[in-house]
């Protein structure tokens, strides 16, 4: 269910985002494990399609990255490897994700990381007039323009979107 009216405690993803002045709506919910993007948007009334996750990978020398994908699409890590010159990439470990980013999984913003790391963007999302991403806590997206990610987090756009 989603929680009206509820404010969340800042995090270091809303901080950041404060700090350069971006213009944000909080959409607090009710997480459930493994839910993902699809359930938060069935919660809040989103298209999944609007709904971006944030997934730590890494390369095959075990270097970090971030990709920004719809919430009802997944990475094809073959194009995306191919894409950003790695031999192959792969999904991190959810306790090696959460030391990478400083979130635990299921609540990773690509805003206010542990470390800084490449972040690449499905480019379709940028076509959107808005997301809805995590905000740096489980059950909390925020809502921002697509286009902070490239302004702010230097996101560069891959094709990389499978269907589910």
């Amino acid at each position: 269910m989603a929680k009206k009216d509820q404010h969340v405690s800042e995090t270091p993803a809303t901080a950041l985002l404060r700090t350069h002045g971006v213009a944000f709506t909080e959409h607090p919910y009710e997480y459930v494990e493994h839910g993902g993007a699809e359930h938060s948007a069935a919660v809040l009334g989103f298209d999944p399609f609007t709904v971006v996750k944030t997934l730590v990978m890494e390369d095959e020398k075990a270097r970090p990255l971030l990709v920004l994908m719809h919430g009802n699409r997944k990475v094809s890590t073959k194009n995306l490897a191919r894409q950003i010159g790695a031999k192959s990439v792969e999904p991190c470990k959810p306790e090696v994700a959460n030391r990478h980013s400083g979130y635990l999984v299921g609540g990773t913003s690509p805003f206010g990381t542990r470390k800084a790391m490449p972040v690449y963007i499905e480019e379709t999302i940028l076509a959107l007039p808005r997301i809805a991403i995590n905000g740096g806590r489980r059950g909390f997206l925020v809502g921002i323009d697509p286009r902070v990610c490239v302004d702010l987090l230097g996101a560069t756009p891959v094709h990389c979107a499978l269907q589910e």
